[in-house]
């Protein structure tokens, strides 16, 4: 995928359904929105520049639709989690930073979408004043 679908895909998606979640949570009901960004928002991997650009970009995202939702009753919260187990890996197309993720994963218990989907069913049974705004999740040997 190339830089701009990559942008698209971690922006659009979130810009269209947080506009509707204030119909939602009408009534004294909540709602929740609740985005997959990474720690590559805040740290730095080389060869990685626009997943990290986006990925910073989707954690500004949510900070502004948190301000712009939260008096509405929308719970907006931002998951940054590391190494995971998750298809981005057959998305790299440089060998040299394929082989560095592989390592990676050798060396690092990786997260699974299982355990990312337990903290987005944590965050989101929550009584609904409380908005945990950012979790950011590791592997324990992740530092």
């Amino acid at each position: 995928m190339d830089g701009r679908g990559r942008i698209e895909e971690h922006l659009t998606g979130l810009v269209a359904f947080g506009g509707r979640l204030p119909g939602e949570a009408g009534d004294g009901r909540s709602a929740d929105l609740v985005d997959i960004s990474s720690i590559a928002a805040h740290v730095a991997f080389p060869g990685y520049a626009v997943h990290g650009a986006a990925k910073a970009a989707l954690t500004q995202l949510s900070t502004t639709l948190r301000a712009e939702l939260g008096p509405r009753d929308v719970r907006v919260t931002n998951i940054e989690p590391g190494l995971t187990d998750t298809e981005l890996g057959q998305h790299v197309d440089i060998p040299a930073l394929s082989q560095q993720l592989q390592g990676m994963f050798e060396v690092i218990d990786a997260l699974s979408a299982d355990e990312i989907a337990d903290v987005v069913g944590f965050v989101t049974s929550r009584p609904p004043h409380v908005n945990l705004r950012q979790v950011i999740v590791l592997p324990t040997r992740q530092a």
